[in-house]
């Protein structure tokens, strides 16, 4: 990894279901335990220890999101919104991390994802950026009417986790 940025991890979160299921004018489904963790543990193809997409062979490329919660103000969103409502995986500040995703060059190829890392301290985990983590109705729901259209491009990162390890609330090093 040639450029290791500093980043803080502002949420962790692991879902044992799908809470924004059906019709948002429905609400989300409620929630039988916090989703909210101090710290997760990562296996290496399989993704989030305990999360719904877990070992899941139809997930197994998008088991773990990432997401900037600095996109917030990018797309014009109200300060102080919970970046947790988002329900992505892995929530930081400080890296502009939907730039790792694969995308078409200007001749239409396909260039693959960025393989990145994170590390709280317990040692780095590899990640490999797959596609755009693509906002839903449901974000006009939970966050705001305009978060849907303001989040686009900037809803995370789908990856597929390389490595095995554990990452923490706090600050973290994130490998390029």
């Amino acid at each position: 990894m040639a450029e290791l940025v500093e980043v803080r991890i502002v949420a962790l979160v692991v879902s044992a279901i799908h809470a924004y299921e059906g019709r948002p004018a429905d609400g989300p489904r409620s929630e039988p335990e916090s989703v909210l963790r101090e710290e997760v543990r990562i296996e290496a193809g399989l993704g989030i220890v305990g999360d719904r997409y877990f070992n899941q062979p139809v997930h197994r490329n998008a088991a773990v999101t990432v997401f900037d919660a600095d996109a917030f103000e990018a797309a014009g969103l109200p300060p102080g919104l919970d970046p947790a409502l988002t329900r992505r995986n892995i929530i930081l500040r400080g890296y502009p991390i939907d730039r790792l995703t694969r995308r078409r060059t200007p001749a239409g190829e396909r260039v693959p994802g960025a393989v990145f890392t994170l590390d709280t301290g317990s040692g780095p985990i590899r990640f490999q950026a797959n596609r755009p983590a693509n906002p839903c109705a449901w974000m006009d729901v939970v966050l705001g009417p305009g978060a849907f259209k303001g989040l686009r491009g900037r809803g995370g990162v789908r990856c597929t986790p390389l490595d095995s390890g554990t990452l923490r609330l706090g600050r973290a090093t994130l490998g390029r």
